[in-house]
């Protein structure tokens, strides 16, 4: 049986709704998300760790439970809103619902709210800490719990490992930020041996594999708040092999490059962001999720912007000129059509082998 819940948002807002998924009560930053479709991929995207979420589509679970969609192996959610959760799915891979889902993964979900009215509030008045409990007054109070701020630590694997064949002609190491599965996948599919590397790696253990590049995954939160990564990866970024950085991985790259970030209002997360690509003028829809930007008025030394997301003009991507690296901000797709930004991983894998740039 549905029970009553409730979230309360620092600036005051109350909204009642229903509970579902796991039993309790959660505190987190409230942020939102426009996909349609997706929402599996979406509770298993490592870079929400610690994030309560937000669901704009106002039917989501009506294709039920498909393990094989998942972007990682657990969801990393705080909690979960959405405005209605399909108790029937329908599709032939279904192994359960997303009621089932989040109560196996301990995470709190919220619906029978007004979604539309919460995304309104949060683009109006940026991103804030929310608050998920079982009365309205447990809510207010739960806002005034510290932040916590695993984020990475928590979202990275824990032990280094390989796939691929030994035979390999190129060895790739991605430094495991908060990683999707679909990264690994795209490099193997290129023929490559993969080293998958806990994000806490020291400069000298990535680079005694060997690497013919590196990659720098995807993760939560921003660079500023891991000092740390960004100081390996400037001593990574001194060694000549190749780079690619993408999403936080291209913030962290900025910032050992001397570049800064900026938070951004409400940040940029679903599967419909447009970007430009400044060389050829050329508009892709891409899949993002981050709060954080490069700021454009103090880019690194040596780097030129190579995308802008064309709904608020940020920065969505770079290349250094005075290093072999190249990195975005949004998640670059694999598909087989000219509309999807593959042609980046080709560039990454012309850059192991000397040549400056690929052709899309």
């Amino acid at each position: 049986m549905e029970k009553e819940m409730y979230l309360a948002l620092e600036n005051g807002e109350v909204f009642k709704g229903k509970s579902f998924g796991a039993e309790g009560s959660a505190a987190g930053e409230v942020v939102f998300t426009t996909g349609m479709v997706g929402y599996l991929e979406t509770l298993t995207d490592p870079s929400y760790c610690g994030q309560i979420l937000v669901q704009t589509f106002p039917m989501i679970g009506n294709y039920g439970l498909i393990p094989s969609d998942f972007e990682s192996q657990k969801s990393y959610l705080k909690a979960y809103i959405v405005r209605e959760w399909c108790h029937d799915p329908s599709n032939f891979r279904c192994e359960g619902t997303i009621d089932t889902f989040l109560k196996e993964q301990g995470v709190v979900g919220l619906c029978g709210i007004d979604t539309r009215k919460l995304t309104r509030i949060l683009r109006e008045n940026g991103t804030m800490r929310g608050c998920i409990a079982q009365t309205e007054e447990e809510a207010k109070k739960g806002l005034e719990q510290k932040a916590e701020n695993s984020g990475v630590l928590e979202a990275t694997c824990k032990h280094t490992r390989i796939e691929g064949s030994e035979k390999a002609e190129k060895t790739v190491v991605i430094l495991d930020y908060g990683m999707t599965h679909c990264f690994s996948e795209y490099l193997l599919k290129r023929g490559m041996r993969v080293v998958i590397m806990p994000a806490d790696s020291k400069a000298e253990t990535v680079l005694s594999y060997h690497p013919d590049g590196i990659l720098l995954s995807n993760g939560p939160g921003s660079a500023q708040e891991y000092p740390e990564l960004v100081a390996e990866v400037a001593k990574l970024s001194q060694s000549g092999v190749p780079i690619f950085g993408i999403d936080l991985g291209h913030l962290i790259l900025a910032a050992a490059r001397g570049g800064k970030e900026q938070k951004l209002k409400h940040g940029h997360r679903g599967a419909n962001q447009p970007v430009r690509r400044l060389a050829t003028d050329r508009v892709y829809i891409s899949s993002q999720n981050h709060g954080y930007t490069v700021d454009m008025e103090q880019l690194p030394k040596n780097a030129k912007v190579t995308f802008v997301n064309l709904n608020d003009g940020t920065c969505e991507g770079l290349e250094y000129t005075d290093i072999p690296a190249i990195s975005v901000q949004f998640r670059p797709g694999d598909g087989e059509d000219k509309l999807d930004t593959g042609f980046l991983f080709d560039q990454f894998t012309n850059m192991m082998e000397g040549k400056a740039h690929a052709a899309e």
